[in-house]
């Protein structure tokens, strides 16, 4: 047994994580492979690795770091490499009287010391933490894709692949070593594991800023501070993914990429805007094996639920959905035809764009540029023995008179309109034209919607009561009981620091009734309708929202920033 060998087995027993028979696993399994002991310990499930690591500082006497909230001093992080940095899984987090301490998982790795030395011309202590903490901390302090750059910046010079047509590629798999190849590679694997719906490139004066749209809300990435350098490369590149035309930098371009990361199939739509500083650029990602929800996730109490069931089990009407951009609108739309999609249904869409395949249904995209608008298209559906129809959204007259027409003769009708509430969809429709008479006998319900971010169960605390306030925003205090304490956003690893995990969505859904019908014809406002609709047992969206908080989902100020416009 070598001298490491036994320091190593000394250092494991006197943990007291192990019992001999498992030092001896522990050394017998290092010596067949070159994982470090920590992963060993980890995917062997002897312990967790913060509480192997924290045990084992203790007895090496050296720090153990938690590094979530560390902040580090730049003078400090200059002092290594960033290529070492992320070879080696490591960072520098203090300086101390001209020794510098870095933080690692693996402090028996040969010749690590002897490394960190050599890079940062200084003396090296070790401390420890887990790689999870290291790799989110050099992200957070040397940007994505920091070492790309660093060596892009150090060859002096960019390495662009030729301008062919990228249809599909792999990127877990991808080897190429292109810098800007491998850079935007990063960039859209990283926001595809965050959980990202759309990446944003966006020139400013001095930098080129880089943000993602998590959970509804965007939040800019840390970058290294010379990426500007490389902007116009990285839009090029981009723009040659999505089968642009690169030497256009004057118009905007849409443009598409279909790709694969981590075996999962993403479709990315891509669109480029001219800006002062260059063209600034925007992604949406699409995944398709998450999009599809079912009815029972999409959040809805209840009662809800099935007031909605009824809606889509319908033989004919129209069923709208409202709410502004970025309200779960489609995946709504889409949870309510995969609800009925079956076998003895013929379900049609025509949408703009078709963000996901759905097995069973005939999908169409609406192409403006060759004449296939929207009414073009639902002319064209009603000829191909519909039973079903979704309608991406209803913008103008001639759209709303043929999807009316269609509900009036037997068809069941889904689409959406741009409405703050439920009761605005039907004033919406007689501005555009439509006959009161036709908009009453045709349309079954409203639902209308908003995305709330949902509370990280985590790390979520209970926020001290305050009634005097809850009364000023008109809250049920009088359904407050000890087992339903409202809860606050605090803010941990798990959740990226946010305090939030996902969203979920509130609702207000008026059903089309025979005491609303004759409200339409006679072009009643839409807030008479509503008033109408609160009495018949309608709730707002405010409320939706408030029982959201009661149940801890969601808290008063997710509520407040999606509902302002419901109460008057």
């Amino acid at each position: 047994m070598t001298t490491s060998t036994t320091r190593l087995a000394v250092l494991l027993e006197k943990t007291g994580l192990f019992s001999k028979v498992q030092v001896g696993e522990l050394l017998e399994a290092k010596q067949h492979n070159s994982l470090p002991i920590t992963e060993i310990v980890v995917t062997g499930g002897y312990a967790a690795e913060a509480e192997f690591l924290e045990t084992l500082a203790g007895v090496m006497k050296i720090p153990f770091i938690r590094l979530g909230e560390q902040a580090i001093d730049p003078e400090t992080l200059a002092l290594l490499p960033t290529k070492v940095v992320f070879q080696y899984n490591v960072i520098p987090v203090a300086l101390e009287n001209g020794v510098v301490r870095v933080a690692t998982n693996d402090p028996f790795n040969p010749g690590l010391v002897d490394t960190l030395r050599l890079a940062s011309g200084m003396k090296v202590r070790l401390a420890l933490s887990t790689a999870a903490d290291i790799a989110t901390a050099a992200k957070k302090f040397y940007g994505v894709g920091a070492e790309t750059v660093d060596r892009m910046v150090q060859d002096g010079r960019v390495d662009l692949t030729p301008e062919e047509a990228v249809i599909k590629e792999d990127l877990s798999d991808l080897n190429e070593e292109a810098s800007i190849v491998k850079f935007v590679n990063q960039i859209i694997s990283e926001a595809h594991q965050e959980g990202s719906t759309d990446i944003h490139f966006e020139p400013m004066e001095n930098e080129l800023r880089i943000r993602y749209r998590l959970d509804g809300l965007l939040h800019q990435v840390p970058v290294p501070a010379q990426l500007h350098r490389f902007q116009a490369a990285i839009i090029s590149r981009i723009k040659v993914m999505a089968n642009m035309d690169i030497a256009e930098k004057r118009l905007p371009q849409d443009g598409s990429i279909n790709l694969r990361v981590r075996a999962e199939d993403i479709d990315i739509r891509v669109s480029t805007m001219p800006t002062v500083y260059g063209e600034s650029v925007s992604l949406r990602l699409l995944t398709r094996s998450t999009g599809l929800l079912g009815l029972g996730q999409l959040g809805m109490r209840d009662d809800d639920q099935r007031v909605v069931e009824k809606f889509i089990h319908r033989p004919n009407g129209i069923i709208l959905v409202t709410g502004p951009t970025g309200s779960g609108k489609s995946t709504s739309l889409y949870a309510y035809l995969h609800t009925i999609n079956s076998i003895e249904k013929r379900i049609i869409t025509i949408e703009e764009p078709i963000e996901y395949e759905m097995a069973g249904i005939n999908q169409i995209a609406v192409r403006p540029e060759i004449g296939l608008t929207f009414a073009v298209g639902l002319r064209h559906i009603l000829r191909q023995d519909p039973d079903v129809i979704m309608v991406g959204e209803i913008r103008d007259y001639e759209t709303a008179e043929i999807a009316i027409r269609a509900s009036l003769t037997g068809h069941l009708v889904f689409s959406t309109l741009h409405t703050n509430d439920s009761a605005g969809a039907v004033t919406r429709l007689l501005d555009m034209g439509v006959e009161p008479y036709l908009a009453a006998s045709s349309v079954e319900g409203i639902i209308a919607q908003r995305l709330v971010r949902r509370l990280c169960e985590r790390c979520r605390a209970a926020w001290p009561r305050d009634d005097l306030f809850l009364k000023s925003m008109a809250f049920p205090t009088e359904r407050l009981t000890p087992q339903n304490a409202i809860y606050d956003s605090v803010g941990c690893e798990a959740c990226r620091r946010t305090g939030f995990r996902g969203r979920t969505g509130v609702y207000e859904i008026l059903q089309v009734s025979d005491e609303i019908r004759p409200m339409i014809v006679d072009r009643r406002s839409a807030n008479t309708i509503k008033r109408k609709a609160l009495e018949l047992g309608m709730h707002t969206l405010r409320d939706d929202g408030w029982e959201k908080v009661l149940g801890g989902v969601t808290t008063i100020g997710e509520v407040l920033r999606v509902s302002e416009e419901d109460e008057e």
